[in-house]
């Protein structure tokens, strides 16, 4: 009698050790012991999402986990879009070349409409000596630094794909895209994707690559100076170049291109004051936070990433809260103009650096600083350029950024020595708690010493405090129609991404990139019809 053979797949869940997590053949093994298939007849196994829980001394890894039973795996690691050549197709302006901006383009082309990209500072590769120069020379170009060029703030930042803004767009969608332009499928299975500082230019080319293959136009160190309104309506841009290129404008200039914020503001075009959060970089040994995260004199071990963390307290009726945390990273700094120093931090792929760091900031809002009220709806802003002009003073004129032991600024001491570093340009030891504004600085140290409860071994003068991280976000926001997604004042100007106000990360400001397309593309096809 012949027997019929099962063929299908089968998903399941499995909570499994570290060390058994990291062995595929192991993981078939449990799988089959799981679902009680004999293991003859599992031909392969497939991750589908990964997640670490530490939250107890044991730490356990929570797989979900596909298996093929009698049938082989050909299903792709990830889904392709397809790019037509929209070479003699309408166009449209996109306003900066970061995820916002780079999205927006690639949904164009999808949806047939040609993307002319003009952005203000160098390529991706090109920039690499802008901010090699900045570590080691100290000098800031304002057009080609570590927040303007090809690829945005996120190129050289870190390349975090974790968000939780799934409401506002296609997480999955934006992913797959960063897999088929050549980031690893692991982004589609890990809980915080991470594709890595030394992995993202190539990425950030293919796209570029893309855009002109399918008939865009990308335009380098093209900066817009001015946007041409007629009627109420965007007709196009001037450029420093005395090139105009016409057509309606998605801008997607990045929460630092402040003069986009002051040439709005000239032009009369609405904008608002938003609130931010400011604060430090904080910098520990990565083996510490690893101590402390898995609950193990040894750290991570050798199954374990190096350890993540991140936090929420409310200090002086204020939230107060970690922010683009970069375990097995560096910090670098950020200005994007003279007398700045701001600092922000990075992870290569492996995260292998012997330092973890985070932004740690306190939320501000326009009401708290009562003598800026005379800057109107750029009053945030104006705080925001005084206090990384601070920092630059405090840090001796360059970019050597001034630095205190934690333990010293949480008990209001200046530091006699400062920990090694891994901040290029250098640092200097600097009573932080008494230049940083009161509002800040007393709630920082509120935090800290909350922090420091719950974490055991965080608060410690072998952590560093770095300053000023004051990038988290944009300081105005250019007020758009929820519905159409365009200026509510001018047809044709549709605020995109971090700089608009309305995302704040590079997979928010991805879909947020994507949503401007479509909206921009459903208007030119009603005017079509």
């Amino acid at each position: 009698m012949l027997q019929l053979q099962l063929i299908m797949q089968k998903d399941i869940d499995l909570r499994i050790t570290p060390e058994q997590a990291s062995d595929i053949e192991k993981v078939r093994r449990i799988y089959s012991s799981q679902t009680g298939i004999p293991l003859r007849d599992i031909n392969s196994v497939r991750i589908l999402r990964r997640s670490i829980d530490a939250r107890q001394r044991n730490i356990f890894v929570n797989l979900k986990v596909r298996g093929y039973i009698n049938e082989e795996q050909n299903d792709p690691d990830f889904q392709t879009t397809y790019y037509p050549n929209v070479k003699h197709c309408p166009q449209a302006i996109v306003v900066g070349a970061g995820p916002a901006g780079l999205f927006a383009a690639l949904r164009l082309i999808e949806l047939g409409i040609r993307p002319i990209v003009v952005e203000r500072g160098k390529n991706v590769r090109d920039r690499k000596r802008d901010t090699a120069l900045m570590n080691r020379e100290h000098v800031v170009n304002p057009e080609s630094n570590y927040c303007f060029g090809e690829g945005g703030a996120g190129a050289y930042s870190d390349g975090k794909l974790y968000t939780r803004s799934k409401k506002r767009g296609n997480v999955e969608k934006i992913l797959n895209v960063f897999c088929q332009h050549g980031a690893d499928a692991s982004v589609l299975v890990d809980a915080h994707p991470h594709i890595g500082t030394d992995k993202l230019p190539g990425i950030i080319e293919k796209m570029r690559v893309q855009i002109i293959l399918s008939g865009g136009e990308v335009h380098f160190q093209t900066r817009m100076d001015k946007l041409i309104i007629e009627d109420g309506s965007v007709k196009g841009i001037e450029t420093n170049i005395g090139k105009v290129f016409h057509g309606q404008v998605i801008l997607a200039t990045g929460h630092s291109a402040r003069d986009v914020y002051y040439m709005l503001y000239d032009q009369k075009i609405k904008i608002e004051a938003k609130g931010l959060a400011v604060g430090f970089r904080v910098e520990h040994p990565s083996h510490l936070i690893d101590q402390i995260q898995y609950h193990c004199e040894e750290g991570r071990g050798e199954y374990l990433p190096a350890a993540e963390y991140s936090f929420v307290v409310q200090a002086g009726g204020r939230g107060v809260y970690s922010f683009c945390m970069c375990p097995g990273g560096t910090i670098v700094p950020s200005a994007s103009g003279p007398r700045q120093v701001v600092v922000n931090g990075m992870s290569p792929s492996n995260r292998g650096s012997r330092w973890s760091n985070s932004g740690v900031v306190v939320e501000i809002h326009p009401e708290d600083f009562p003598e800026y009220e005379k800057y109107n709806e750029l009053a945030l802003l104006k705080f925001v350029e005084d206090l990384e002009e601070s920092a630059w003073v405090h840090g001796g004129k360059t970019q050597v950024a001034p630095a205190q032991r934690l333990y010293d600024f949480v008990n209001g001491k200046k530091s006699s020595t400062l920990p090694e570093t891994s901040y290029a340009p250098g640092v200097v030891s600097s009573s932080m708690h008494e230049w940083m504004p009161k509002f800040v600085a007393s709630r920082l140290q509120e935090a800290f010493k909350k922090v420091g409860q719950s974490y055991k071994g965080y608060l410690t003068n072998d952590a560093i405090l770095l300053a000023v991280e004051s990038r988290t976000s944009s300081p105005v926001r250019i007020i758009r129609d929820r519905e159409t997604m365009q200026h509510i004042e001018i047809e044709g100007l549709y605020p995109c991404g971090e700089g608009a106000g309305y995302a704040g990360g590079i997979v928010s400001a991805a879909m947020d990139g994507e949503r401007c397309a479509e909206a921009l593309a459903e208007k030119m096809k009603k005017e079509k019809i």
